[in-house]
């Protein structure tokens, strides 16, 4: 019988927190345009794209992944504020975490030229902010088709090559 207890708490032990990483905040994927002056915002036909990417990349986590997909609406002011997400030291995981969410998701996409633009994603604990997965393609066409497609491979090929935490 001590044996089966012990055999049980280890058990409890090595699943540790990796089980508990069911919902996740992904927050809106965000532009970075070096070439841009101070307080340019993104094009509407960015915003577009933005918006598409983005919801590739819930659909596919929930889809795919199993994840509860926490609303980040109620934290859009702070984001606002904190933003852009990307470099912000970590303020994304504080805000998911308030939210609930086990894991906190951000992305954002980096102009390079007129059809060049580089997308990057990642994959953290909201608790710590420590990164699990990554990933980053280069879109090679600013076209709404290439956009999805390289969010699809990016998820595919880069955050769900392996079970998420808490995700076997």
């Amino acid at each position: 019988m001590r044996h089966l207890f012990a055999c049980a708490v280890t058990a409890s032990l090595l699943a540790g927190p990796a089980v508990a990483a069911e919902k996740a905040a992904i927050f809106p994927v965000e532009l970075f345009d070096p070439g841009a002056t101070y307080g340019t915002r993104a094009r509407p036909v960015d915003t577009k794209k933005l918006a598409l990417v983005t919801d590739e990349l819930r659909n596919a986590l929930h889809n795919q992944a199993g994840l509860e997909i926490v609303d980040t609406a109620p934290k859009a002011e702070l984001v606002a504020k904190e933003g852009p997400l990307y470099k912000c030291n970590g303020c994304a995981a504080d805000i998911a975490k308030s939210l609930g969410a086990d894991l906190v998701v951000t992305g954002y996409v980096e102009k390079g030229s007129g059809q060049i633009f580089n997308l990057n994603v990642t994959i953290a604990e909201a608790e710590t902010g420590k990164m699990v997965r990554g990933g980053q393609v280069t879109i090679r066409a600013d076209t709404d088709d290439t956009w999805a497609h390289a969010m699809r491979w990016v998820v595919k090929n880069r955050l769900l090559a392996e079970p998420l935490p808490g995700k076997s």
